[in-house]
């Protein structure tokens, strides 16, 4: 089902490209990415359990981490440019942590991970991002709290309504449907030019809402100049620029990969703990790009390719029981085991 979904994705680019001077390489590579990401995290993920995110979160600290003069001209942008898509990466990071610490055996491996997780939020925090950082602690807390969750349904069904919401109050910014007072409030929160950026956008898919303007064409299409947008790229909203660029059905291809990932994560043979574990993380990834173009980085989408794949995967080794304790609805059949 996935596949389908991804080559729907990728048809309905091309689609939207059709006939304009569109450039759909980058939401292709995207695309792409995410299917490299997965397939690596799901054969890595049922070879390494613990090893493989581990590795995966400890690899981006010390991207980030590492002296900037290595990888960036600029000091206070490592690695990939730009501190908020650093900030995404590293949510990533923490969920992969805090997953392999529900598969690691012995309480000190861990607390260890736990620790690698939080200051995977921290560094966030540290690179300027405050909803980075929120969304980091916020992972961290949901990985604790899943131990007692014991139907991964409600949970996966609260993560959904969190991404629900996020999109929908985007929107409501857009289009002014919020009361004064609060849409002042959230305006100066997300900074001004970034709210006209989102009001354009959404005139631009009313506007053409069958295959919106094209891919990569908002800049060409927008008439805000860049002394009154901060010569922004991009809508600076992952729904709200599918909805520009590629219509409707753009911005519903996008909603229906979240849903089907929800649901694998639903299926999977993982106990209830490393599977909300990586649900919190994707999901807070998906509240970082409905305010901001996270996703234009492949490298961000690769990492949530690769961390759902590591949280549907079946491993080959048996998971430690106290990871499985309270592990009542899989969503998988389960495999009874015959005594000797």
């Amino acid at each position: 089902m996935g596949i389908v979904v991804l080559a729907c994705c990728g048809i309905w680019t091309l689609v939207a490209a059709a006939g304009r001077s569109a450039r759909p390489e980058g939401t292709l590579l995207a695309i792409l990415a995410v299917s490299a990401g997965y397939a690596a995290g799901r054969i890595l993920g049922a070879l390494l359990p613990v090893l493989a995110p581990a590795a995966a979160a400890l690899a981006v600290l010390a991207l980030v981490l590492v002296p900037p003069t290595r990888l960036s001209a600029h000091p206070d942008a490592p690695p990939l440019g730009y501190p908020n898509a650093d900030a995404a990466l590293l949510v990533l990071a923490a969920g992969a942590a805090c997953c392999a610490a529900w598969a690691a055996r012995g309480r000190g491996w861990q607390v260890a991970l736990r620790l690698v997780g939080l200051g995977a939020a921290v560094t966030a925090l540290a690179l300027g991002s405050a909803a980075g950082f929120a969304a980091g602690v916020a992972v961290t807390l949901c990985s604790l709290a899943a131990a007692r969750m014991r139907q991964r349904l409600l949970g996966l069904c609260g993560l959904a309504l969190a991404a629900l919401l996020a999109v929908g109050g985007s929107y409501a910014v857009a289009v002014d449907a919020l009361p004064s007072g609060l849409s002042e409030s959230l305006t100066g929160q997300l900074t001004q030019p970034r709210v006209e950026l989102w009001h354009e956008a959404v005139d631009l898919a009313e506007r053409n809402p069958l295959r919106g303007v094209g891919p990569e064409r908002f800049t060409d299409e927008s008439p805000l100049q860049p002394a009154d947008a901060q010569a922004a790229e991009s809508p600076q909203s992952a729904p709200l620029q599918l909805a520009a660029e590629q219509g409707v059905p753009g911005a519903a291809l996008l909603a229906v990969a979240y849903g089907w990932l929800l649901y694998a994560l639903w299926r999977s043979p993982r106990p209830t703990p490393v599977v909300l574990t990586a649900g919190a993380a994707l999901t807070g990834l998906a509240l970082l790009a409905s305010v901001d173009h996270v996703l234009s980085y492949a490298v961000v989408t690769a990492g949530a390719g690769y961390l759902a794949g590591l949280a549907t995967a079946r491993p080959l080794t048996d998971e430690p029981r106290d990871a499985a304790a309270g592990d009542t609805n899989t969503g998988a059949p389960r495999v009874r085991r015959t005594e000797r």
